[in-house]
């Protein structure tokens, strides 16, 4: 079954203006829970590409693929 996660980070200024920015990660979800790592439904989520649920990764390899992360490369350029 296909799955994908997504963050959406939003940066709002004191004039009302803001600018938005969406992280996704496609994947699939695992039949069987795997791995200690993580939180929710990380041990049955498989990002597209990998043999890996996020539960069974080291926390840098995931951080450095997840939706979270993807948004926050997009975003920082106007910190």
């Amino acid at each position: 079954m296909s799955a994908r996660f997504i963050c959406v980070l939003t940066i709002f200024w004191p004039n009302n203006k803001f600018i938005s920015k969406i992280g996704k990660i496609e994947g699939r979800i695992s039949n069987v829970k795997k791995g200690n790592n993580g939180f929710g439904y990380d041990p049955i989520f498989i990002p597209k590409g990998k043999k890996l649920t996020f539960g069974e990764m080291e926390p840098q390899k995931k951080y450095r693929i997840d939706h979270r992360s993807n948004a926050f490369k997009k975003i920082k350029k106007f910190f």
